[in-house]
């Protein structure tokens, strides 16, 4: 299949896109309904419910609880619950209604698998024969007409912020300086200090000279108070609608959003296996959309959802979750964020879906099926849907490496005794194909490794759940986050570190011969317009001779004059 130029990419892309409609945000508290407390504890009243039993549920992804539990999987209910109505029920009709849980020794057939055809040659969609420098990916992103507008904004935010009587000197911004900025940024990322005034200091051993060429601590600070993504005018008549359904709550990081999340599909077509999890961006601002997660290292902030390619962390889409869910269906916010993402005009069909226990549920697998896309995903017991038979389950005295599945047409449910039960349920593969791990056992007080049967689904999930792993270390590595107390810039910078890593996975992709830490150092070089191996000039000697020791002025000296140490 030929590659699509970028342009064409583009374009196909914003033609066949079908944008997201977010619902209305207020920087100021606001109740949160029924559905936000939900959320904020990783349930979704859609698809969770429980039963009337003592039952606590837990945020843990695979819980014990199948016995605990009274549902339908299906149109499958266990007889022994029936009572005295089961009488009436024909026989027949009571044998089809019987479910029980199968061992690994009974043969389970898979789906017929899905034929991959993806909209477009998977991989970045650009020719690996050109050169691409780190600069000429990242503006892929950042390209000069979306910089164009963030310095339009940013000087129109200056402006009123004067009007208002703030009291520093501002010039307007222009691309060039905005791209320096930028650099700056990912300076910090790479070359850490306790404060950003500590990159401007001369009085120390451990000052740094690279900033000050680049520009002033005040230029740096006052582009930083007034960055702007949206113009300040629009916001003002968008906070007008606040409390009505016209209000938009993500108005001020939209435009960079939308350009961003466009060229994140025009430029990288996903292979086979993506994968869709949340992300959360540290925020500690002052906003309704901020969530907290217990689960997260990081527990509070701001949610994305993220699908990303599982074979090496590229983020192919993201939205910002708004604390409201205005999605079209009435399935619950984890199906439709999950259908969201997935836009098979974009992305083709033959895809293979992993997510963990939050999205999965028979409703979104079944349908994802019927759009020939597989799925497979952790899964929480009490859910909606899910089997609750006690017949011939696992118990807490199962041995290790026991599994129990149970099929309904396309759709698996396995379980599966490791340290504690797991749960999982997959369209794209049978229960247990003769897969086997190893684990550190004890025995007569020695750790020893000792072979399991593993379920094909259980496997498969650890392996392609990692890419959204890689993703998040990848972003983490030299993440351009630090404080501020504006909440669209916290978004604006986990933009950044969205198009620096994306950049530097389709570099990989197309050359393959930098490191990550060599990537962003070059990328910093091009964007502040300096090269890398030429060092800055650093300031007088004196301020090394004036506060070191005798016999260190001595060696610097000699080294200055005779070219050597003494």
């Amino acid at each position: 299949m030929a590659r699509h130029t970028c342009e064409q990419a583009l374009q196909m892309t914003i033609e066949s896109e079908e944008e997201l409609t977010f619902s209305s945000e207020s920087e100021d508290d606001e109740y949160l309904d029924d559905e936000d407390l939900h959320f904020e504890e990783g349930f979704d009243p859609a698809q969770d419910t429980f039963s009337q039993e003592n039952v606590v549920p837990s945020r843990a992804p695979h819980t014990g609880m199948a016995q605990k539990h009274r549902s339908f999987f299906s149109a499958v209910e266990n007889l022994n619950e029936c009572g005295n109505d089961c009488e009436q029920i024909p026989v027949a009709k009571r044998a089809k209604k019987t479910l029980s849980w199968r061992e690994e020794t009974d043969v389970d057939v898979a789906p017929k698998p899905r034929r991959f055809l993806p909209a477009r040659e998977p991989g970045p969609q650009l020719s690996p024969a050109d050169s691409h420098s780190p600069m000429s990916l990242f503006k892929l992103f950042f390209s000069e007409s979306a910089v164009s507008n963030l310095c339009h904004n940013t000087n129109a935010q200056a402006a009123r912020a004067l009007a208002q009587g703030r009291k520093y000197s501002w010039t307007d911004v222009s691309v060039g300086e905005l791209y320096r900025y930028i650099g700056l940024v990912f300076y910090m990322a790479m070359v850490k200090m306790s404060s950003i005034a500590d990159y401007w200091r001369q009085d120390s051993l451990f000052s740094v000279p690279f900033p000050a060429t680049v520009m002033s601590r005040d230029r740096y600070r006052t582009i930083s108070w007034n960055l702007h993504m949206s113009h300040p005018d629009a916001d003002k008549e968008n906070d007008k609608k606040r409390g009505t359904a016209e209000h938009d709550r993500l108005f001020r990081v939209k435009p960079l959003m939308d350009t961003i999340r466009l060229a994140c599909k025009a430029f990288y077509h996903p292979r086979r296996n993506v994968t869709v999890k949340e992300r959360l961006v540290a925020c500690r601002a002052n906003a309704v959309m901020r969530r907290f997660m217990k689960a997260k290292p990081t527990k509070l902030g701001f949610k994305c959802f993220v699908l990303t390619d599982s074979s090496n962390g590229y983020t192919v889409d993201l939205s910002v979750y708004t604390s409201k869910n205005i999605f079209p269906s009435d399935h619950g916010l984890s199906y439709d964020a999950v259908m969201s993402l997935l836009d098979k005009k974009v992305l083709g069909s033959g895809y293979h879906v992993y997510m963990d226990d939050f999205y999965t549920s028979p409703k979104l697998l079944t349908d994802l099926f019927a759009m020939k896309f597989g799925a497979c995903g952790t899964y929480r017991d009490y859910r909606k849907d899910f089997p609750r038979s006690s017949s011939n389950a696992l118990t807490k005295k199962s041995t290790r490496g026991s599994i129990r599945w149970i099929r309904d047409g396309p759709l698996v449910c396995v379980k599966w005794m490791d340290k504690q039960e797991v749960s999982v349920c997959s369209t794209i593969h049978a229960a247990y194909k003769g897969d086997c791990v190893q684990r550190k056992v004890k025995v007569q007080d020695a750790w020893r490794k000792k072979t399991f049967p593993c379920p094909a689904p259980v496997s498969a999930y650890n392996q392609h759940m990692a890419g959204v792993d890689l993703s998040d270390q990848l972003l983490q590595y030299y993440t351009a986050q630090h404080k501020t107390m504006k909440w669209y810039r916290k978004v604006f910078l986990h933009f950044l570190d969205v198009a620096a890593t994306n950049a530097f996975i389709l570099h990989k992709e197309l050359h393959g011969n930098m490191t990550h830490k060599g990537f962003v150092e070059e990328l910093i070089g091009e964007l502040c317009g300096v090269s890398q191996k030429t060092a800055p000039k650093h300031t007088n000697i004196d301020h090394v001779k004036n506060i070191a020791t005798a016999g260190r002025r001595m060696r610097v000296h000699c080294k200055a004059v005779h070219g050597k140490k003494l």
